[in-house]
């Protein structure tokens, strides 16, 4: 894909960041549109359909918080990578942010040159998990179609967050085969993306209650298996 064919959508309640950052977005040849709070974005994203949203965590209306979670739960924007613009650095914001479906996390201020690597790089990611997606495979009760994100458990299909899903289909792709964390950091997240073990801990939570408790084992001090 070329680069004016990618759709950045830039939501930030100050109009310097919009300025500045969307400039620089503009200038490396991408389409930019830009948002000034929470309900806006939600509203650009259904309707642009962006490859990749950076959004301000604290903005009026609607937070970031809730503005990834609903964009994440939005059909058909499922892969859309969501990475956070905020100069908060608190761990429990970093973890609330990643609980509710984002990629990653940056932090201002950041020099322009910095941001477009970053840019560069999750989009890069994408494209190469796109490009390594295996089609159909069937666990269990479970169907798991990599190339269109959808799981189908007992019949019924399930909309998961991008990361819970890339998570459960590396899990599923050996069951029985017990995933060290740092393999999983590494496979899911990527790293580029740093993110405490917590986050992991959060995502196997949310699939044990939408999959089942006993489909997922905790091997304590090294990581998480699938079983069926």
């Amino acid at each position: 894909m070329k680069k004016d064919d990618i759709r950045i959508l830039l939501v930030d309640d100050e109009q310097d960041i919009l300025e500045i950052v969307g400039y620089n977005l503009s200038q490396e040849g991408y389409q930019v549109y830009t948002a000034k709070n929470g309900v806006e974005a939600v509203a650009k994203a259904k309707k642009k359909n962006p490859h990749l949203v950076i959004l301000d965590v604290m903005m009026p209306e609607m937070d970031g918080i809730e503005a990834c979670e609903t964009i994440r739960n939005t059909p058909g924007l499922e892969n859309t990578i969501i990475t956070f613009l905020t100069a908060r650095g608190e761990d429990y914001s970093q973890l609330a942010g990643f609980e509710a479906g984002a990629d990653d996390y940056i932090q201002k201020p950041i020099k322009p040159k910095v941001l477009m690597s970053k840019v560069k790089a999750l989009l890069r990611r994408r494209k190469e998990e796109s490009s390594e997606s295996e089609g159909l495979h069937t666990v269990g009760n479970l169907t798991i179609n990599r190339e269109e994100y959808k799981v189908i458990n007992k019949g019924e299909e399930l909309i998961l967050p991008r990361k819970e899903f890339e998570l459960l289909a590396l899990l599923t792709s050996k069951p029985g085969k017990v995933f060290k964390r740092e393999s999983i950091l590494e496979k899911v997240w990527g790293s580029e993306v740093v993110v405490g073990g917590r986050t992991i801990d959060v995502h196997i939570r949310k699939l044990r209650e939408k999959i089942g408790d006993d489909h997922f084992q905790t091997v304590k001090g090294v990581g998480y298996k699938f079983v069926i």
